[in-house]
């Protein structure tokens, strides 16, 4: 539609952003430009100035944009204050008197996880998963649910290199291609685990919370010692109903 704010500029960028985080993955400029009825030229100057604060990410092989870490900090900021902790609040209690476990709700903030929600289950060992903590997503069994539902570009763009995986245990992938052989798993399984990668002798399920166009705003999981020797696949089902649900509750998503 054509630009009749008062600040152009402003108004372009924001509606910019908003495009991009209705995608299913990075676009090209003139797709931009054609879908907004934006110059060419001034998407391309208001993209320069995005990047250079991290709201977006250039993919220069595809020639594509797509979003970047500071709109995933952005998004989270948001989840931590208004409707996914407060939703998720009862339902995360639920799953851990259902599973009989310690259960949590996290979000992505850049390469980290953040948790909003954490409830610990009776005679249950204390978590780090404590709330406003944060962790390495590639490590967490509610990051890798999240980094497995998002596209490889975007992937690519929080993890480009080896310098870019943190380390706790000595455990879990430390490049780019282990990272992605593990969230293929993932996407196979249709959960996330990880066993000893955040705190050895724990172990944690996961799964993405998407939103109506099937992105991943939060993760729900449940941790417990590996001591009992619980599978993983015994937890998936209550931590698939809580996922499924939290999504119903804020996206109307079945």
């Amino acid at each position: 539609m054509p630009d009749n704010s008062p600040v152009p500029a402003a108004d372009q960028t924001l509606r910019m952003l908003s495009f991009l985080a209705r995608q299913r993955g990075p676009v090209a400029a003139r797709t931009l430009a054609e879908q907004l009825q934006i110059p060419r030229s001034s998407v391309y100057h208001l993209l320069s100035v995005l990047a250079a604060h991290g709201y977006v990410v250039h993919l220069p092989a595809e020639r594509r944009w797509g979003l970047g870490t500071a709109a995933f900090e952005l998004s989270g900021g948001f989840a931590r204050q208004a409707p996914l902790a407060r939703v998720g609040r009862p339902l995360i209690a639920g799953l851990a008197d259902r599973a009989g476990e310690s259960a949590h709700l996290a979000v992505m903030s850049g390469r980290d996880v953040v948790y909003i929600v954490e409830e610990r289950a009776p005679r249950r060992p204390a978590l780090v998963t404590d709330v406003g903590v944060r962790l390495p997503a590639h490590l967490t069994a509610t990051g890798r649910a999240m980094l497995a539902a998002l596209p490889a570009e975007q992937v690519r763009a929080l993890f480009p290199d080896a310098g870019a995986f943190a380390d706790r245990t000595g455990r879990g992938p430390g490049t780019p291609g282990a990272l992605r052989a593990l969230l293929r798993a993932v996407r196979a399984d249709g959960y996330a685990s990880e066993d000893g990668e955040i705190t050895l002798g724990l172990r944690s399920v996961g799964v993405a919370v998407r939103d109506h166009t099937g992105w991943p705003v939060a993760a729900v999981a449940v941790t417990w010692p590996a001591e009992q020797g619980r599978e993983a696949a015994s937890l998936v089902p209550f931590v698939e109903a809580a996922a499924l649900e939290l999504s119903r509750r804020l996206y109307g998503r079945a």
